[in-house]
């Protein structure tokens, strides 16, 4: 192979992203330089916060250049390597872009071992999208044995990861998601006690009968609405982890009606960015990795085929259309 194709942001969408703002090019395979690594691509990790960085409004990290690499985190095998610390064969994850091949300086990689857990878990339980319920579920949400917690979007790559660590710690868990396969998804297999259809129309009331003695920790990845309805059932002293605002990824307001629940229930909300706590890591992918390769952490996968799908699959992943982690098989 002499060349290999990636994928590079066109121009920023000034509402919803559409394929426009994408541009397959072919590029040649460049000669190594000393401590440098190639490494093939197999997977390609597609996630929310992606469409943040399609935007130069400010942030909590830089923007994505135009007419660069897509941003996204990537599997895939070492072809050839002149660094001390890769070989040929090696498998590694790292933030390889939307391309199929990537140059690196090892520094923003990891070896990563196949025998007991498949090469893309590594893109969500045992990736960041597991890392981020970890955190968010360990640290933000300290929630106990006997207490409800409520995490929407729970049958995504993050959510669902959520819901299972709250199982195993006793707690009740209860999701919230779109569609009726979805939330029977969430119920009869990852084992959530309650999943609410907020597609139905009775979010409010069917949040009251799955949490009738109230919320003790909220996971949210969506605002808007659904967090409202979830902050209007919490307990004096619930903790919020906030992970995502999906509702207004196009730059739309999210308001809050119950915002008073802050106040008179002294509930903890704490944004948050997995990434600027690394030093939790070797902890969280340890816990999540023997959870994943004893069987006891479930995970779906949605999977575009081929780099060219990875905008449409995008899209449909701000949509909500996707079914689990979304990835893009590159090899």
């Amino acid at each position: 192979m002499t060349t290999f194709q990636r994928m590079v942001l066109a121009s920023r969408p000034p509402a919803e992203v559409t394929p426009d703002n994408f541009r397959l090019e072919t590029v040649d395979v460049p000669a190594l330089a000393d401590g440098q690594v190639l490494v093939r691509n197999h997977f390609l990790s597609l996630d929310p916060y992606m469409r943040g960085r399609m935007s130069d409004a400010k942030s909590y990290a830089a923007p994505q250049p135009l007419n660069e690499t897509m941003i996204g985190g990537t599997v895939g095998q070492v072809l050839e390597s002149k660094h001390p610390k890769y070989q040929k064969g090696d498998f590694v994850v790292g933030m390889g872009g939307w391309t199929e091949m990537t140059v690196s300086d090892g520094s923003d990689m990891r070896k990563v071992d196949t025998t007991h857990i498949p090469l893309s878990a590594y893109l969500g339980p045992v990736g960041m999208p597991g890392m981020t319920a970890w955190y968010g579920f360990t640290q933000i949400m300290q929630a106990k044995e006997g207490e409800t917690i409520c995490v929407s979007a729970a049958s995504g790559a993050v959510g669902s990861v959520v819901g299972q660590l709250a199982k195993l710690k006793g707690c009740r868990a209860i999701g919230i998601a779109g569609g009726k396969e979805k939330c029977d998804y969430v119920v009869e297999e990852l084992g959530f006690d309650a999943c609410i259809d907020y597609k139905a129309g009775n979010l409010r009331a069917d949040l009251k009968a799955a949490a009738p003695n109230g919320i003790d920790a909220i996971f949210e990845n969506v605002g808007g609405e659904v967090f409202d309805a979830a902050l209007a059932r919490t307990n004096a002293f619930a903790r919020v982890a906030l992970c995502g605002m999906i509702a207004g990824y196009n730059g739309e307001d999210i308001p809050l009606r119950n915002v008073r629940q802050l106040l008179t229930n002294r509930i903890t909300l704490r944004g948050f960015i997995v990434s600027e706590h690394m030093e939790l890591w070797p902890q969280g992918l340890q816990e999540l990795g023997t959870l994943v390769a004893q069987g006891k952490l479930k995970y779906r996968e949605s999977v575009a085929d081929g780099l060219a799908a990875a905008p449409e699959a995008f899209i449909g992943l701000l949509k909500g259309r996707n079914f689990g982690k979304q990835l893009v098989k590159l090899a």
